[in-house]
């Protein structure tokens, strides 16, 4: 495993921010960190980066205990980069890697490269999108070439096209054989671009594994009928649905993982004078099963 989490636990005065967490990062993996405000993302970047002591609990990086040394192989984005609006893009990696240490400056075409933005080093920061600012910001992430990239929030604030952008580059230095670890709010992108998942709710994990383990918890059903209003009700007194709600002009039917039995529900409607014109097994999207496991929204 490149990171293992074992109990954490972090307070600030009264709150409590994570309460004894515990999961682990595969090595080659796209982990997606997910949870609502104040579910302890950032604090557990914080903690893991070394830049928040626990209060309890710990890690490990590459199977030992943080050091200096271990810290070498991971590159992070944790805050919004503070780059000179003046300079190129070329002369604001050559501070960066001044002031850190990591790399050497015949690295910073390297990481350019990697970014896509060698043939603009020489424009001013300022002449930047957002994307290529934050392309840039994950430039100085990648000096010293970590195996690892812990990355937060790495595509708030950009537009659409800003947003395909660190996608692509994500799953770009995924394929170049980084490990990247990622906070995220945005569930439709970690849905198309992570492995692996751990959701936290107020301090806790609630789900963690694969993505594929994490939405395959539970059956959904979307099923359609010419008379909408005596679908509901008849599916309602079908045995076995945990959670039945209309969805445009279907209704979705979720069932415990492995109970959803297409060919009994066609009966049971039939018998009761319903005809099912539209019955279809979906894979649930990780939106939906963020909601229902953190409470929040009405998805």
């Amino acid at each position: 495993m490149v990171l293992s989490v074992h109990q954490l636990t972090k307070n600030f005065g009264r709150v409590r921010a994570l309460q004894g967490i515990s999961f682990e990062v595969p090595k080659g993996a796209i982990f997606g960190v997910l949870g609502p405000n104040g579910s302890g993302k950032t604090t557990l970047l914080s903690i893991i980066l070394d830049v928040l002591h626990a209060d309890g609990g710990g890690y490990h990086w590459f199977g030992h205990p943080g050091s200096a040394e271990q810290r070498k192989k991971i590159g992070s984005l944790l805050e919004t980069p503070n780059f000179y609006h003046y300079l190129s893009g070329e002369k604001n990696l050559m501070v960066t890697q001044s002031i850190s240490g990591r790399g050497t400056l015949a690295d910073i075409n390297r990481v350019l490269g990697k970014v896509s933005l060698l043939e603009r080093k020489n424009s001013r920061f300022s002449t930047y999108s957002l994307g290529m600012k934050q392309r840039l910001a994950i430039a100085a992430s990648l000096l010293g070439e970590p195996s690892v990239l812990v990355l937060d929030e790495p595509t708030n604030g950009l537009d659409p096209v800003g947003i395909a952008e660190i996608r692509e580059l994500i799953l770009d230095l995924h394929r170049m054989g980084n490990t990247v670890i990622m906070a995220s709010h945005l569930l439709d992108e970690v849905e198309k671009v992570c492995s692996h998942v751990v959701i936290l709710n107020k301090g806790l994990v609630v789900s963690a594994g694969t993505t594929a383990e994490v939405l395959s918890d539970d059956d959904l059903l979307e099923i359609g009928a010419s008379d909408h209003d005596l679908l509901g009700n008849t599916l309602k007194e079908y045995s076995g649905i945990k959670i039945l709600k209309p969805e445009g002009q279907y209704w979705h039917a979720t069932f415990a993982k492995g109970m959803a039995n297409p060919s009994e529900i066609n009966r049971h409607c039939q018998s009761k004078g319903v005809i099912i014109n539209h019955l279809i097994l979906k894979k649930k999207r990780l939106e939906t099963r963020f909601f229902e496991l953190t409470g929040n929204g009405n998805s």
